[in-house]
């Protein structure tokens, strides 16, 4: 089977099974979006959202972040992974963006010009915040990618590169969601019966195979 066929293939069975996947991470605009995304690095979504709604009754927006200061942000996500370097990062993004006029801009090189924030939650932040095209690579969709022989890119970078190639760009926003849904239900990074998935059963390259065998 060619890639784009199997690529067109697995379009339809992600929008089979989540027709409309919602955005897993809390948030009112694309601020807190920018925060919740920042704060989800090496830390569940559940976490996340467990810790998010005390930082946003008292810190909403870039001003309430500025001032609670480091400290008081960090007494606020202390379960979060990375808490203190986190902390620090939201205060001086939250800096950088009321010097920019207190708006989050939907510029990529704005957007990772922020401390703390990379290729990845931009990319999520002009997805699911603004609307804009784009399709951010976490691990599951990094691992989903190569076990369904999308890509055999090395790093996220040439993975999203290798997805944009063969999904239509104006589905790349409910792709990126849809493939991290799938990769938490039923394609595991570990113990995962390649031959039970849904899609795995499939379209999962011969390499893979031999690899998880």
């Amino acid at each position: 089977m060619k890639r784009q066929e199997k690529a067109d293939l697995i379009g339809a069975t992600l929008d089979e099974l989540y027709p409309d996947p919602p955005i897993p991470l809390l948030h009112t605009d694309p601020y807190t979006l920018l925060v919740a995304v920042a704060l989800s690095a090496q830390t569940t979504d559940k976490k996340v959202n467990e810790v998010t709604p005390a930082l946003f009754e008292v810190a909403p927006d870039p001003e309430g972040m500025v001032a609670l200061g480091p400290e008081g942000i960090l007494e606020l996500i202390r379960e979060i992974g990375l808490a203190p370097t986190k902390a620090r990062n939201l205060w001086l993004a939250a800096n950088q963006i009321l010097e920019a006029g207190g708006e989050v801009i939907p510029e990529w090189a704005f957007l990772e010009s922020l401390p703390g924030v990379g290729h990845k939650t931009a990319g999520v932040v002009m997805s699911q915040g603004f609307g804009v095209p784009a399709f951010p690579v976490d691990t599951h969709i990094h691992r989903c990618a190569a076990r369904w022989g999308l890509s055999r890119a090395r790093n996220v970078e040439q993975t999203e590169r290798d997805l944009k190639a063969v999904f239509a760009e104006e589905t790349w926003n409910r792709r990126h969601l849809q493939i991290i849904y799938f990769g938490r239900e039923y394609c595991p990074a570990r113990h995962h019966d390649l031959m039970s998935c849904p899609i795995c059963s499939w379209a999962a390259s011969k390499r893979r195979i031999r690899e998880e065998s």
